[in-house]
């Protein structure tokens, strides 16, 4: 599948604190718990917990959310497809997009069990 530009905008519209909780009981559900999302958050977005407490208190969009995070240098070993995209093929111009997706799959792997060691990936030497 092939992002379009109206794709990137309404993820970009899309606001943070009412994509959470569904993260939350995807990976609850399943025994996990949210201290690890947030340790996979603050991982993927060099974000603090305390910063990830206010934008959920706040209106901000996923656009704002990944334009003013700094992306671990690690994420683009992030690979797999999430909802019939593969991510590592997604084009930069849809980069909000993409590390949306990113999320996403981290969550995935956090929900299946995956031990934090392998989510939160290391560059192989």
């Amino acid at each position: 599948m092939k992002v379009t530009a109206k794709k990137n905008e309404q993820v970009a519209n899309m606001k943070f604190a009412s994509v959470y909780p569904h993260y939350l009981n995807r990976i609850v559900k399943h025994g996990r718990t949210e201290e690890e999302l947030r340790e996979v958050i603050e991982w993927l977005t060099g974000y603090t917990s305390s910063t990830i407490d206010k934008m959920l208190k706040s209106d901000i969009t996923f656009g704002t959310f990944y334009n003013e995070a700094n992306l671990h240098p690690n994420a683009k070993l992030i690979k797999g497809v999430v909802c019939g995209y593969r991510i590592e093929e997604i084009a930069d111009e849809f980069r909000i997009y993409r590390e949306a997706r990113y999320l996403d799959k981290l969550v995935d792997e956090l929900a299946k069990g995956r031990k934090m060691e392998k989510i939160l990936r290391v560059e192989k030497k």
